[in-house]
């Protein structure tokens, strides 16, 4: 029975299954060398629904309706969980790790070398040729032992899987393994100086790039205290907010802390903290305003171009409206760049052909107008394409019996056209005011958000909520992804409300006409 039943599977079903278990059977053993083991049970749980799937002959519906799913929680529920999940957490800079993760590093980066201490000739090396990836330490002893060091301590390696360099011992290949040359050791750069091999008598970090030492950490941690002593000083620190914070008050702080719930503080502050308060709320209203433009002026002028081209009498219109959609034909990213250098106030395009100077990236309202304008011309061509397909499925009959009762064009157009178009073009309108509310693309190529008003390098006159969200988490002034991601939250809550009221308008509409 079970062999009649493997036959009766389609050979894509087979080789499906099989290259998934393949990718399990890659990607599992790697997971568990990290210790992921929520990822571990992830791979496991989508590994056995797809053989399920794909090899039960009854779920035949389940075979189309499976990879949408995960794809769908992949791409869309996980990404907005996550991010709703950070929104509540202090995540940033100084606030990225776990706690015993923060312990970790605040007692690797305390190593100093004592007089006397034990020297290593060092080879860095990765599993692929990938420097960017893990790294481990091949270390060599004075004694000519070859060890290989990581996270969890050391490992002797065989003489017969390494080759050494016969004057300084250094390891030059390992099997299985990847040596870095110099040049890419040295790109490690602050990854290579804060990586330490912990030992029974300390850790061994890197001196240079070739040689490595055994040192001793002065950041003692105290679990049942839950303190941090700097040994050198006497200084004791104590665990507060995700911080060690020395206890005799002098508000010293380690520069290392990991990540805690904060509840809803992150939100509180974009009503409560001055310095985030005043940004926000100018960057929401010219958001709104941004969007709102946009769509308006882009369906005005899309309509208009696409009204005339529908008039009978115009002669080459085919030709007319490839030349209107040359502009959508263009990457929108190569556009932008192009209209910045046309904006340039020395050498741009316009200048040299009105003979102005103006610097329309420069000022506040210059720089709006700029990028309205911009987005003008990146965006009718669509508003184009939408409003000639409808003005095709305007029933004449409706226009005929207008203009027997005395209708003028513009009456017609009013009170039959119009209705007509705005019933099919209103969910377009919504999705576009969407899309233009969150335009990242065109603000960051054309203005990366300024110009900046003094004494302010966070929230520029031209910066829409996403990309002035964008700036506080991987800013300058350094990473927030907590009030980023809560920021981020609040867009989305935005869109959806305005979406919402949207379609509800779009359906009341709809009844009105139908009547």
């Amino acid at each position: 029975m079970p062999s009649e039943r493997l036959a009766r599977l389609s050979w894509p079903r087979v080789v499906f299954v099989g290259l998934v278990a393949a990718f399990a059977v890659v990607t599992i053993p790697a997971l568990v060398d990290r210790h992921s083991w929520t990822g571990v049970a992830i791979a496991v749980a989508v590994t056995a629904i797809l053989a399920y799937v794909y090899l039960s002959p009854r779920r035949i519906a389940a075979r189309f309706l499976v990879p949408g799913t995960l794809l769908l929680l992949a791409f869309q529920v996980f990404p907005v969980a996550y991010t709703i999940n950070t929104a509540f957490t202090d995540y940033g800079d100084g606030h990225r790790l776990s706690r015993s993760e923060a312990v970790a590093q605040i007692q690797a980066d305390s190593v100093v070398e004592q007089p006397g201490a034990k020297r290593y000739e060092l080879s860095v090396a990765t599993k692929g040729a990938d420097a960017s990836g893990s790294f481990v330490f091949f270390l060599t002893d004075a004694d000519g032992k070859v060890q290989r060091g990581d996270t969890a301590g050391l490992t002797p390696v065989p003489d017969a899987e390494v080759t050494k360099d016969p004057i300084t011992g250094k390891v030059i290949t390992v099997q299985g393994w990847h040596v870095l040359t110099g040049i890419q050791v040295n790109g490690l750069g602050e990854r290579l100086k804060s990586f330490a091999v912990p030992t029974k008598d300390g850790f061994i970090k890197s001196v240079g790039l070739s040689q490595a030492y055994v040192g001793q950490f002065t950041m003692k941690y105290d679990a049942a205290a839950h303190t941090m002593t700097d040994t050198q000083t006497g200084t004791v620190y104590k665990e507060s907010d995700g911080d060690f914070k020395a206890a005799d008050g002098s508000g010293k702080t380690l520069p290392i802390g990991w990540k805690v719930g904060v509840g809803l503080k992150n939100f509180g502050a974009v009503v409560t903290d001055g310095a985030i308060r005043g940004p926000f709320f100018r960057v929401l209203a010219w958001t709104l305003a941004f969007a709102f433009l946009s769509v308006a002026t882009t369906f005005g002028l899309g309509l208009l171009l696409a009204v005339v081209m529908d008039h009978p009498k115009l002669r080459g219109r085919r030709i007319y409206s490839s030349l209107l959609l040359l502009p959508y034909a263009l990457p929108a990213f190569i556009s932008t760049l192009v209209w910045q250098s046309m904006y340039n106030k020395d050498f741009g395009l316009l200048n040299k052909l009105f003979g102005t100077h103006v610097d329309w990236l420069g000022g506040a309202w210059a720089a709006r107008g700029s990028v309205l304008l911009t987005n003008l011309w990146l965006g009718f061509p669509y508003m184009f394409l939408v409003c000639s397909g409808l003005l095709q499925a305007v029933p004449q009959e409706l226009k005929e019996v207008a203009r027997v009762d005395g209708a003028s064009p513009l009456r017609v157009f009013r009170s039959v056209t119009m209705p007509t178009v705005l019933i099919g073009v209103m969910p377009l309108l919504i999705a576009s005011f969407g899309y233009n509310f969150n335009n990242f693309n065109v603000i960051q190529l054309l203005t990366k958000g300024g110009p900046y008003p003094s004494g302010s390098a966070t929230a520029g006159q031209t910066d829409i909520l996403i990309s002035y969200t964008y700036r506080l988490a991987f800013g300058a002034q350094g990473a927030q992804y907590g009030l980023s991601s809560a920021i981020s939250f609040l867009i989305f809550i935005l869109v959806g409300l305005i979406s919402y009221t949207g379609f509800r308008q779009t359906r009341a509409l709809e009844e009105v006409y139908a009547r």
